[in-house]
């Protein structure tokens, strides 16, 4: 089977425009996350999650530059690298790609940042249709899901069961936390268009 051209990605289920999901800039210090809060109200709502998640995973994965450019250059360097402004392996996106039927490719994620949060939010659904209703009260649920989506679904899991995280998961969900009302702030600024954040 062929794959589909990112023109033909772009015909699914999204009703974002264009404008909204802009190519992030060239200099790092120049991106933003909040940039793309009615995509995250888009995507989220799709996808039955909570934008306040979202947009807080996409500011915890701001730490690098997203320009395609730049992405391309870092995996012609290191070709397991992470691409998009959401920061997926490809194993992880072909895993949401087959979950979900999206069009497009792994390589898409660096110049679609739409697409590439609308695959991050249906992977954080994923991952709590995985995760058990009850865990230990040290994390929220939603922290647990940003674990998940940084360390695993297995290692999320085994958090929830009281397993302690490791230095980087550590480090991970205290920029979560950090983050969390740098995004509720950044929903609240730029989700004029109709969404509401929840939490």
């Amino acid at each position: 089977m062929a794959e589909q051209s990112l023109p033909a990605a772009r015909q699914g289920a999204r009703t974002v425009d264009r404008e909204d999901a802009r190519t992030p800039p060239l200099r790092p210090g120049d991106y933003a996350p909040a940039d793309y809060a009615a995509v995250v109200l888009s995507s989220a709502r799709e996808a039955g999650v909570s934008p306040l998640l979202v947009m807080t995973v996409l500011h915890n994965e701001a730490y690098k530059p997203h320009h395609p450019l730049l992405e391309r250059l870092w995996q012609w360097w290191k070709p397991g690298a992470s691409f998009g402004v959401v920061n997926m392996h490809k194993a992880t996106f072909e895993r949401v790609r087959r979950t979900h039927g999206l069009p497009g490719r792994w390589q898409d994620l660096r110049d679609d940042p739409a697409f590439a949060i609308r695959t991050a939010a249906l992977h954080l659904r994923d991952l709590d249709r995985s995760l058990p209703r009850q865990h230990v009260r040290r994390y929220t649920r939603d922290e647990l899901l940003a674990l998940g989506y940084n360390t695993g679904e297995r290692n999320m899991r085994a958090f929830a069961r009281g397993v302690p995280p490791g230095p980087m998961a550590r480090s991970y969900l205290r920029r979560f936390r950090t983050n969390r009302e740098r995004a509720a702030d950044a929903l609240a600024d730029g989700g004029g268009r109709g969404g509401t954040v929840t939490g």
